[in-house]
């Protein structure tokens, strides 16, 4: 970040390449044009992502990276915000919290937190954790899935959970299959694809084949459950042909095994 808001303007300026050591994080491009300023990462930490006022903070614990990044004065707050929010919705990230045009906001996707922080004097921040551990205190809810189809065609139902190589859904998906049947309550005209997906991890066709079959089985649960119209849902199996992520890394495979809502 630039040593002072006073003399931002100039700092950032005056740096022209990436500050030494740092490196853009594989799962959000820098907005063009612009360099990093300064980065931390650690293996462990423990940070708070804002869930809007009045409301406690999301506390994650995991591997911990910040970048501030200095964009270019012909870019304006507003064309920045912009950019970075269509870029991390289409990515398929859900919406904790968003204070609008002020330039903050918190997402989340599987087991990684995001928070950007979009200034005035050409700077901008963002905080990444990836939780060590998987924990269930965070499923899709009906508003969060509405806001992403609304915005991009899409979203992730966080919160479904199989277990490896296998595609009967878990008790414990039952939150995140509640809010699914809420969401298609409220719109009653409503009508979705369910598309399963997968990492790259084994032979295509076994991931395609379970895919599929984990599609199929949420939408079996939907209509048995939870009394869904069948007519309502179709599923889909895209195997591992669409990540969200780098299959490099469990991480990004982590991220890459999910169930998404796509509107008919």
């Amino acid at each position: 970040m630039c040593l002072a808001v006073t003399f931002a303007v100039h700092v950032c300026a005056a740096q022209t390449q990436d500050a030494k050591g740092c490196k853009d994080s594989p799962l959000i491009s820098r907005f063009p044009g612009s360099v990093i300023l300064s980065c931390e990462d650690k293996a462990h930490e423990l940070y708070g992502f804002d869930m809007g006022p009045g409301k406690p903070k999301k506390k994650a614990e995991g591997e911990y990276h910040k970048l501030s990044y200095g964009y270019p004065q012909t870019a304006s707050k507003a064309q920045v915000l912009s950019n970075m929010r269509t870029a991390i919705k289409s990515a398929g990230y859900i919406f904790a919290f968003d204070s609008g045009d002020f330039g903050d906001f918190s997402v989340h996707l599987g087991r990684t937190w995001i928070a950007m922080s979009i200034n005035s004097d050409n700077t901008y921040e963002e905080y990444i954790v990836t939780e060590t551990q998987s924990t269930q205190d965070v499923v899709a809810d009906a508003a969060a899935l509405s806001s992403g189809l609304s915005a991009s065609g899409h979203a992730v139902v966080t919160g479904i959970l199989f277990d490896t190589g296998k595609a009967g859904v878990k008790p414990e998906s039952a939150p995140a299959l509640e809010e699914v049947a809420k969401l298609l309550k409220q719109n009653p005209t409503l009508k979705l694809y369910v598309v399963g997906h997968t990492d790259n991890v084994g032979a295509l066709a076994g991931n395609l084949d379970l895919s599929k079959r984990r599609a199929a089985a949420v939408v079996q649960a939907l209509t048995a459950q939870y009394g869904v119209a069948a007519t309502r849902l179709q599923s889909f199996g895209a195997g591992p042909y669409a990540p969200i992520s780098t299959n490099d890394s469990e991480d990004g495979r982590a991220l890459n095994r999910r169930v998404e809502l796509v509107k008919q």
